[in-house]
């Protein structure tokens, strides 16, 4: 039977992603995640902040990583992966979250897009699918990056409240 390694999380950009190729050529994309929750410590509530590394493979690395900037809003669906190595003497080991979809919540501020992209990543970190397809295509297929930033829904004029079910 196998285990269950599955990691989901919400949490903003820390730091540009990092686009880089493997030596046999297949891209990766490194960056990191704050996320913040909120916890009661005697009366008062605090904000504690937890940072995450995440890696991206193959296209879907290639196609994102311009839209990954520090402030984005992401969601990651994963898993955990543990590298361990030992440098001068000391065994030494990282954990980080292997993306297997990642959508797109928001731009730095607030507001944006909400578009999914998927990536199935083998262990050698090439993409691969069921079908044989790329699974770097996105769920729902915005007309353009450029024209979802130009979308400006600050007017309140624009929204009918009445049309709210709650």
């Amino acid at each position: 039977m196998t285990d269950i390694n599955r990691v989901l999380l919400v949490g903003r950009l820390t730091r540009d992603a990092e686009l880089r190729f493997t030596t046999t050529g297949t891209p990766v994309a490194k960056f990191s995640i704050a996320v913040n929750r909120s916890k009661k410590s005697g009366d008062q509530w605090e904000e504690e902040v937890n940072y995450f590394d995440i890696v991206l493979w193959g296209k879907t690395a290639e196609a994102l990583s311009k839209y990954l900037g520090k402030g984005k809003q992401v969601a990651i669906d994963g898993e955990l992966r543990q590298s361990r190595w030992e440098q001068d003497g000391q065994n030494r080991s990282r954990v980080e979250i292997h993306a297997s979809n990642i959508q797109l919540l928001g731009s730095s501020g607030s507001g944006g897009s909400n578009t999914q992209y998927s990536a199935q990543a083998n262990e050698s970190g090439s993409n691969s699918s069921r079908q044989g397809k790329s699974q770097a295509q996105p769920q729902k297929k915005p007309a353009s990056f450029e024209e979802y930033e130009k979308e400006s829904f600050e007017d309140p004029g624009q929204f009918d409240d009445d049309g709210i079910p709650f």
